[in-house]
């Protein structure tokens, strides 16, 4: 790899002192154009349980970079971002300082004190462990009464090759199907509401002009590149929706409200 496509790889424009991070296809990262689809797709999640935690003492769990950490802190009385990563933990303890926020370099399945938060957030990382039910059962007992874990996943119908049983992402063990997915966490939590992941806005705008054949002209009139750097740069979390109405089938990810 040359070193301008290794730049393109790497975090962009980060604050004096924070070391950037690189893409490894283990976790998605802001601050890389190149990632911006798949950072806003997740974005969108975090924004939306942001929305539900006003108040309330939160621990994200395999948090990465922080962002997601951060985007909670807005609204929780407090947030706690878990990652065992010793890379990441260090970023997002220098990124992202906030009286309510701190960050914990521990494996997710150890963390935590009994019944002492009333949210745990586990976003796009239940595919990448060896025993999901396990890792649940200890986020159950962190929880206190009336306490609700947010789990999210791809689905493996919108990411792997049709008739395919997984994508090619090596660090995933296991992707979902709805189903699976819900009984994964029903094997655990009393309550569980499944919502699906899908594009809006401009996003599904061009899901619509593919299907009238726009791959064929912009490879016609080799557009493609300067396009998509252009499309996917542009790309907010506000073109993806969050629905709990629409078939779990076509969903990008699926999420897991679990009481």
């Amino acid at each position: 790899m040359s070193p301008v496509t290794a730049n393109l790889h790497v975090q962009q424009s980060q604050p004096p002192g924070v070391p950037p991070l690189s893409l490894t296809g283990e976790r998605t990262l802001p601050d890389v154009p190149a990632e911006n689809y798949w950072y806003r797709r997740h974005l969108a999640v975090y924004e939306w349980i942001a929305a539900r935690v006003g108040g309330l003492r939160v621990i994200d769990m395999a948090c990465g970079e922080g962002y997601g950490a951060a985007v909670l802190a807005q609204e929780a009385s407090r947030v706690v971002g878990v990652d065992a990563n010793p890379e990441v933990f260090e970023h997002a303890r220098l990124r992202y300082a906030e009286p309510n926020l701190s960050f914990a370099r521990a494996m997710v399945e150890r963390y935590g004190e009994p019944a002492a938060s009333d949210v745990v957030t586990f976003l796009q990382t239940i595919e990448h462990v060896p025993s999901p039910e396990s890792v649940l059962r200890h986020f159950k007992t962190l929880l206190a009464p009336g306490g609700v874990a947010y789990i999210s996943t791809p689905n493996v119908l919108t990411l792997a090759p049709v008739g395919a049983e997984k994508s090619g992402n090596p660090w995933h063990l296991k992707e979902y199907r709805a189903h699976e997915f819900r009984g994964v966490c029903e094997s655990v939590f009393e309550s569980v509401e499944l919502c699906g992941v899908y594009h809006a806005r401009k996003l599904r705008a061009h899901e619509l002009v593919l299907t009238l054949g726009w791959d064929r002209v912009h490879q016609g009139l080799r557009l493609t590149k300067p396009f998509y750097n252009r499309f996917t740069a542009a790309i907010q979390s506000s073109d993806f929706v969050l629905d709990d109405q629409r078939p779990l089938s076509g969903a990008l990810d699926f999420l897991a409200i679990c009481r």
